[in-house]
């Protein structure tokens, strides 16, 4: 096998996954068919979750001049996503461009290799392994490995030729979009709806703004060359201004089409990313589920790789992220509806604002379009038994007080992406309970467990957090330690396929 894994594209979904299969202890190898990195913001920020797991890793901090807000929107309807304890609206000032630059340094830095000007053209598989075919600067080329995905974007080259069914409805409307200076444009966050369409704006960089514009009754045209002079005559009849004298960095167009592949696995070929799933890019959901898929997906990898992954781990990638990526295309449908409609949603959106002010229905909406909302199903509790009310959520950020002294914090310890026991029992039993997992999974003992909003003022003793930041088992009330060991990390003491055997299998 020439390497572990192949992953096609090299946007955030593809070198997220290559850099956490890395540190999975895989070999990868990263075709993209452009020729260096693009310079276009496609992105602007994301997702409270997505932070979240960027900082899990010890990344977030890379990036630069980012702001983080509690300000935003459901559908153009004003909302404070601060009203979830811990939760915001996500990251703003971060361009996909600069989110990719972060990204790319730090899989280069873990050892992935990465290939530019490759075109991927199809991929056999076999009994043990996969072989691809792409064409590169010096002509047609095949590589083997054990397993292949495909983060090629919503176009995918890789669900196309491999057969992926990729349901769902096609796109009604066009939006243009574009990077603009020396227009004097002033910041409409949410959007303002307008008689004949909705335009957003919102500054970058370098006295840039990000416009969008979406003009009623603009039909799809994914074959159109976007130009500037289309955007500005676009802006000009909705707003009655002009920017013409403005200058674009850049120009593109994104429409509404919804699908989704109705399976992420097909043998030794995945999807994650736009490749699985294509929505109305709202609140930044699409960049933040596409990195959320590749954590998901990379430790369990991985983990299949390495020999140590028990049986099924790796279908858990399509059972955990599929109905994730439904919830998405469901709630972008809904904002495109209450956005996107015309003035002929005014009394929907006059509704739904009332609604929204309701505290539970606000942390709801929070909930979802952050990602905090996430409850993956484990197996937890036994018959009877109330579930603990985190188990199966994300492990927030809490500060820990450690039982030798010193302090620590949750985020710091999946820096590595393995398993965490963190407990609060004194007896050492649960310690050495999972003593047959210490290759997998660490063992951190502290003084006592923070309280957080998350628990309902359940009590909680010890959580076993995944590699991806979803807690697997507490105390009290999570079921049995060594069951939830075995399901999500393996037989205890397995041992592990050394490295140098790699290229032999």
């Amino acid at each position: 096998m020439d390497t572990d894994v192949i992953v096609i594209g090299a946007g955030p979904a593809g070198l997220t996954l290559a850099a956490e299969l890395r540190l999975g202890g895989a070999d990868v190898i990263v075709f993209e068919q452009r020729a260096e990195r693009s310079w276009e913001s496609r992105g602007i920020g994301f997702t409270a979750r997505a932070t979240e797991m960027f900082h899990q890793r010890g990344i977030l901090e890379r990036l630069e001049n980012i702001e983080i807000t509690r300000q935003g929107h459901f559908g153009g309807i004003p909302i404070d996503y601060g009203v979830l304890e811990g939760s915001h609206f996500g990251v703003r000032g971060a361009p996909q461009y600069k989110i990719e630059e972060m990204l790319e340094t730090r899989a280069l830095e873990l050892g992935v290799i990465l290939r530019r000007s490759y075109e991927f053209h199809g991929v056999s598989e076999s009994a043990d392994g996969v072989t691809a075919s792409v064409r590169g600067p010096a002509g047609p080329e095949e590589y083997t490995a054990r397993y292949l995905v495909g983060c090629d974007g919503g176009r995918s080259t890789v669900r196309h030729l491999t057969g992926f069914e990729f349901a769902g409805s096609d796109a009604t409307r066009e939006m243009y979009l574009a990077d603009v200076s020396g227009a004097d444009i002033k910041p409409r966050m949410i959007g303002e709806l307008l008689p004949n369409g909705m335009i957003m704006a919102a500054p970058l960089e370098k006295d840039y703004t990000r416009i969008i514009v979406c003009e009623n009754g603009t039909p799809p045209d994914r074959g159109r060359e976007v130009t500037f002079t289309q955007v500005a005559d676009a802006w000009q009849r909705l707003t009655g201004d002009s920017i013409h004298h403005g200058h674009a960095r850049w120009v593109s167009s994104f429409t509404d089409a919804t699908r989704q592949a109705t399976e992420y696995r097909r043998g030794r070929v995945l999807l994650a990313g736009d490749a699985a799933h294509i929505h109305l890019p709202a609140g930044g959901q699409g960049l933040s589920v596409g990195v959320q898929d590749a954590y998901n997906l990379g430790w369990k990898l991985a983990a299949t790789l390495g020999g140590w992954a028990p049986e099924g781990l790796l279908d858990t990638y399509h059972t955990e992220r599929h109905p994730v990526g439904e919830r998405v295309l469901r709630n972008t449908l809904a904002q495109g509806t209450l956005n996107l409609t015309g003035r002929s949603v005014e009394p929907l959106r006059a509704i739904m604002a009332e609604i929204i002010a309701i505290r539970p229905v606000a942390r709801h909406l929070s909930g979802m379009v952050s990602g905090f909302d996430i409850r993956y199903a484990m197996d937890g509790p036994g018959a009877g038994r109330p579930a603990h009310p985190l188990l199966g959520t994300r492990m927030a950020d809490r500060e820990l007080e450690l039982a030798g002294g010193g302090h620590d914090r949750t985020a710091r310890l999946l820096h590595p992406a393995r398993g965490v026991l963190i407990t609060a029992d004194a007896s050492g039993e649960t310690s050495r309970a999972a003593a047959g997992w210490a290759d997998r999974v660490d063992v951190v003992r502290v003084a006592g467990f923070p309280a957080g909003p998350e628990e309902n003022g359940a009590a909680t003793e010890s959580v076993l957090v995944r590699p991806d930041g979803y807690i697997a088992w507490t105390a009290p009330d999570g079921g049995d330690l060594e069951a939830a060991l075995r399901r999500w990390f393996g037989e205890a003491g397995h041992k592990l396929r050394n490295p140098e055997e790699k290229k032999e299998t």
